[in-house]
């Protein structure tokens, strides 16, 4: 004769079966937010690809964001209306736009799935505010990064600080990036076999957002901060100057990794990108996806970006 359960084992199960649901649809959610290969960014000369490993499960903290303008926003509708306004400025901007993409790396603090959280409220408050910086200055500036720290500033909870690396790459080569506390990306040279030193002038980064207010803000005098006040941001400018060159932007993921004493960056990956310097960006982060699994454990959410002067 069988034993019925006890109605307090009943409730646990469903309790548990609820809980379980609830992780699910959070999963969904989260992942329905990740970059989708028909958002590529596409441009003349240049090949990009890239993606995130999580450390549990399908989400974590890490998280990327693409901009190919020109397929992302009509700009051509933005040109008539900025000429209509003559607003000149603006229609030069815009049709630099045609020919450059953005990229942004988004690593919040944590890795577990419900740390997508905040990388899905920045992923949507990044992309609204890109819409508004478009139909103000026909581009993308500081002013929004600055608005992003302010607005994580004044979010209730001690752990919502967030690093980001926002970057656009232009059919000439050219990246022009800001840094809030992400890694500087390594540029690996095709023609020497290595990656090449950038000098310290030209990298330059600042806390992550949310973490100080800026000092130069509208609102700065009605900010209540105990670390004081942190500078405008400043962009760098990195040239890819060899065909065939690999510019690999990623999270502070890839430099935890080690296998004992031995760390993955830069070694590892300088010798992975010597084999596989020739081929696509897909294939080149697969490579490298590849690699790092049979490297070593992950510790953390990783996410890499190739982007690959053709």
């Amino acid at each position: 004769m069988g034993i019925a359960p006890s109605s307090t084992t009943v409730t646990d199960l469903h309790l548990l079966a609820h809980l379980q649901s609830e992780l699910r649809n959070f999963e969904e959610i989260a992942a329905a937010i990740r970059p989708q290969p028909e958002e590529l960014p596409r441009l003349d000369g240049i090949d990009i690809f890239g993606g995130t490993l999580a450390l549990n499960g399908k989400v974590g903290g890490d998280h990327i964001i693409y901009l190919d303008f020109k397929r992302r926003f009509d700009l051509d509708a933005r040109i008539a209306r900025a000429r209509a306004d003559d607003r000149l400025d603006v229609v030069a901007n815009l049709e630099r736009c045609r020919r450059a993409a953005g990229v942004a790396v988004i690593d919040a603090a944590g890795h577990r799935m419900t740390d997508a959280l905040p990388a899905a409220m920045l992923h949507q408050a990044f992309l609204l505010g890109a819409v508004y910086e478009l139909d103000l200055s026909g581009r993308i500036t500081g002013r929004l990064l600055e608005n992003l720290n302010a607005r994580f500033h004044d979010s209730p909870g001690e752990h919502k600080f967030i690093s980001l690396m926002y970057g656009e790459i232009s059919d000439n080569a050219m990246f022009r990036f800001i840094s809030a506390a992400q890694p500087f990306p390594a540029i690996f040279s095709a023609r020497h076999d290595t990656f090449m030193e950038v000098s310290r002038e030209r990298c330059v980064s600042f806390p992550p957002l949310g973490l100080m207010p800026s000092v130069d803000v509208i609102d700065r005098d009605v900010a209540r901060t105990v670390l004081g006040f942190k500078d405008g941001y400043q962009v760098n400018e990195w040239l890819l100057m060899g065909s065939g060159d690999i510019l690999v932007i990623h999270t502070d993921g890839l430099l935890d990794l080690t296998s004992q004493e031995d760390e993955y960056f830069p070694g590892r990956l300088e010798d992975t990108l010597r084999r596989v310097k020739h081929r696509t960006a897909a294939e080149i982060f697969a490579a490298i996806e590849c690699d790092i699994r049979a490297f070593a454990p992950q510790t953390d959410d990783i996410s890499i970006v190739v982007v690959k002067r053709m």
